[in-house]
């Protein structure tokens, strides 16, 4: 072998990730909030790229004479956005209170340390320092929030709130007092049997006794807090035109683009090579970004057309029939990488007549059954849920009873552990938390 320095030629193929590629693969898998974002970035870096929102703006329009009007929508929603909030709530019953200015302004500043549920969230220590007042008046100014409404605002933690709620309630029940003060942890774990033997009660009494607390708030200021429910947009749209379905791209309310002509054309009587090499740049950017949106709104039609194509029964029946598919099937389909369709249906949304659901909630992992037809997971998890709504909640179906009727009923073979996972999913608790005593 010739170890000696010297010069050599090798041809070599690899792909290399442009900085365009790298931005052309990012913009396919941003929901439609993000590409808001994106593009309005760009505007600001592009003087090339100008911005027209499609969404219509009510604005206050002004009058000659100087007053202002607004139309009947704005205003109506203003009004209905004015909340009556947990400290509006608070504020005249600590006013109202009998007791000192001092009290209720210590009460007042209280408000500010609890969080959305009602629940105080401060340090007395530290509060009594800041406050200069003693740790025990500290306490007790506590103790006087608590006895405001709702019943268990002020209290530090779930038993506090839930104890707060069993002492102010008009039947007085002594034993959900003892339980929840002094063996909240085994009541709360569902350990009745050995809360049973160790307070001398029946375990039907404890049954009682959790009736009774489902009963109470364990979130006393929720109540009192907003926030804007959140609505989903979709990015396309199926429907249904004779026996067939019809995707449609919705993007009404996505900004449009278009190229800012008067910009170029007041630079370009201008003879210096600087700004020659600007527009142009500029301007491969502008066309790289109508580009890419051009690809990224194809892709998002083509990989729902292949979705629809392969689950007719769910858009014609329901999502009962959702059938077992992966991201690899459509893959192959359209001749495209696995990675491209994670990011086609990633945060995109498609309206179907049985409402807005995210693309990749189509794709879900098959299960055996008897039969030669796989089963989807998402049909598993609805029959589990309707064994334990149909059980007798006396004697509550275990995960290996689950297993077998679900064999025998519906044909769908799956392992205690399968039946395990899904059931702690759905939130369904186990047989011997799910036991009723009476």
């Amino acid at each position: 072998m010739d170890l000696r320095p010297g010069l050599s030629q090798q041809q070599t193929l690899k792909l290399s990730m442009t900085q365009e590629l790298s931005q052309a693969i990012a913009l396919l898998q941003y929901s439609s909030i993000e590409l808001v974002d994106f593009l309005e970035n760009k505007a600001l870096e592009n003087p090339l790229l100008q911005i027209k929102n499609t969404t219509e703006v009510y604005q206050r329009k002004k009058k000659g004479n100087g007053s202002s009007t607004v139309n009947d929508k704005s205003w109506i929603e203003q009004i209905s956005d004015q909340r009556f909030t947990l400290t509006d709530h608070l504020m005249p019953q600590i006013l109202d209170m009998k007791t000192t200015t001092v009290k209720r302004k210590i009460l007042a500043h209280y408000i500010y340390h609890l969080d959305d549920n009602g629940y105080f969230t401060g340090d007395l220590q530290e509060i009594s320092e800041q406050l200069q007042i003693s740790l025990p008046a500290a306490e007790e100014c506590l103790q006087l929030l608590q006895k405001l409404e709702p019943s268990g605002i002020g209290a530090r933690n779930l038993q506090e709130c839930l104890f707060i709620q069993i002492q102010r309630h008009p039947k007085q029940y002594q034993l959900a007092e003892e339980i929840v003060s002094q063996h909240f942890s085994l009541f709360a774990e569902k350990k009745w049997k050995a809360l049973a033997k160790l307070i001398s009660k029946d375990v039907k009494e404890i049954q009682h006794v959790f009736d009774f607390i489902l009963t109470l708030n364990p979130k006393p200021g929720s109540a009192y807090h907003y926030e804007k429910a959140p609505y989903v947009v979709p990015d396309v749209m199926v429907l249904q035109e004779g026996n067939q379905f019809v995707v449609q791209l919705f993007d009404n309310l996505l900004p449009r683009i278009q190229l800012n002509k008067e910009y170029i054309a007041n630079l370009s009587t201008h003879n210096d090579k600087s700004v020659t090499n600007f527009l142009r740049d500029k301007q491969q950017d502008y066309q790289w970004i109508v580009r890419s949106l051009e690809q990224r709104q194809r892709t998002i039609v083509n990989v729902t057309e292949i979705i629809v194509a392969k689950q007719q029964d769910y858009f014609q029946k329901g999502p009962k029939y959702l059938k077992p598919m992966t991201m690899k099937e459509i893959s192959e389909e359209l001749g495209i990488h696995e990675s491209t369709v994670s990011r086609t249906v990633r945060e995109k949304y498609v309206q179907t007549p049985f409402g807005t659901v995210e693309l990749k909630s189509f794709f879900t992992s098959a299960i055996d059954s008897v039969s030669s037809e796989a089963q989807s997971s998402n049909k598993v998890k609805l029959a589990i849920g309707n064994l334990v709504k149909e059980e007798n909640k006396k004697n509550p179906l275990s995960d290996l009873e689950m297993v077998e009727l679900l064999k025998s009923k519906e044909g769908i073979v799956v392992s205690r552990r399968t039946i395990a996972k899904y059931r702690e999913q759905l939130g369904i608790p186990s047989s011997s938390k799910r036991k009723r005593y009476d």
